[in-house]
């Protein structure tokens, strides 16, 4: 369904449960909030699930929002989640159940009994946008967590995904009260001095291919303690190789316990489809930007995402 389609759906059911996928970014939590907040304005009953790893910087757009363990819902709705995988622990007793999936992943399932997917979209935010226009809600409450969905899924405007539905949305957000200069600094120009020692050991362990232009930067467990850090200092770690001068393309592989690593690659997408890159492991997402799950240790991860971007460069070039 389009985004009116949705908008008539949310107007026509009540009772919502909201759900947010595992290792939240700012999209998927702001999407969330945002939704809940304005279906709540709607004079529905709506609840978003708690997250159970979102950092402090993202939980707090939950705050007063989170379902009661007793809440029976009779609408579950899902923002920016591609797949059931990408549930959390506490949302697998929705899976198969979900009524709603709004998204803009190419790599979306169809899980749902009604998707509303526009995958152009920078950020899933923008069609929640789009859909509290289509209901006529809007207020700085709700404004705000969907201005952190749009900005942080461009990198605050400068990801080659910005368009210019997501400046017009950006803009109507501010207008509707969003304060961007406070939510400019909180989420791009601020970071903690154990977030400045951990990219400070993520360049010296950094590894370079194909002549400069392929960063890889293995990000371990013992690199991870070396800097005192936790995961709250790992928000849009993916972005950071990037900025690198002469570098096109970047994975980083960030160690986790239980002999797992998670991989995100960012891609020159015309050149390097970033989605076919991470489908060859299992994984999928966007063609700039895409993720991905390895068992083993970050050398054996490094090696298999290098085999992967390897092979795919060395295809003719594809949409």
């Amino acid at each position: 369904m389009d985004y009116r389609e949705a908008a008539a759906f949310l107007r026509a059911h009540d009772n919502y449960l909201i759900l947010t996928h595992k290792r939240p970014d700012g999209d998927t939590i702001g999407c969330g909030a945002g939704l809940c907040r304005a279906l709540r304005k709607l004079g529905k009953t709506a609840y978003a699930l708690p997250s159970l790893d979102a950092s402090s910087k993202l939980a707090r757009y939950l705050d007063g929002l989170a379902a009661p363990e007793d809440f029976a819902p009779d609408t579950v709705v899902s923002t920016d989640v591609a797949t059931e995988n990408l549930l959390p622990a506490n949302a697998q007793p929705w899976r198969g159940r979900i009524d709603l999936a709004i998204d803009h992943h190419p790599s979306q399932e169809f899980f749902a009994r009604e998707t509303c997917l526009e995958a152009d979209k920078a950020a899933c935010g923008e069609i929640i946008w789009k859909i509290c226009c289509e209901l006529g809600v809007m207020d700085g409450e709700i404004a705000t967590p969907l201005y952190v969905a749009v900005s942080t899924d461009c990198g605050c405007f400068v990801y080659s995904n910005t368009t210019p539905h997501t400046h017009r949305a950006a803009a109507a957000l501010m207008e509707a009260g969003a304060d961007c200069k406070t939510l400019n600094k909180r989420h791009f120009r601020t970071k903690s001095m154990r977030r400045m020692k951990l990219e400070s050991l993520i360049l010296q362990n950094m590894h370079l291919y194909h002549e400069g232009t392929v960063a890889a930067a293995p990000i371990s467990l013992e690199m991870m303690a070396e800097a005192g850090a936790t995961s709250e200092d790992t928000d849009d770690l993916a972005a950071f190789l990037g900025q690198i001068e002469g570098v096109l393309h970047t994975a980083t592989i960030r160690e986790h316990e239980g002999g797992e690593c998670r991989i995100s690659v960012r891609t020159k997408a015309d050149e390097l489809n970033a989605t076919r890159v991470c489908a060859r492991l299992g994984g999928g997402g966007h063609k700039a930007a895409s993720g991905c799950t390895v068992k083993g240790t970050v050398e054996e991860a490094e090696k298999a995402i290098l085999a992967a971007i390897d092979e795919q460069l060395a295809q003719p070039a594809q949409d």
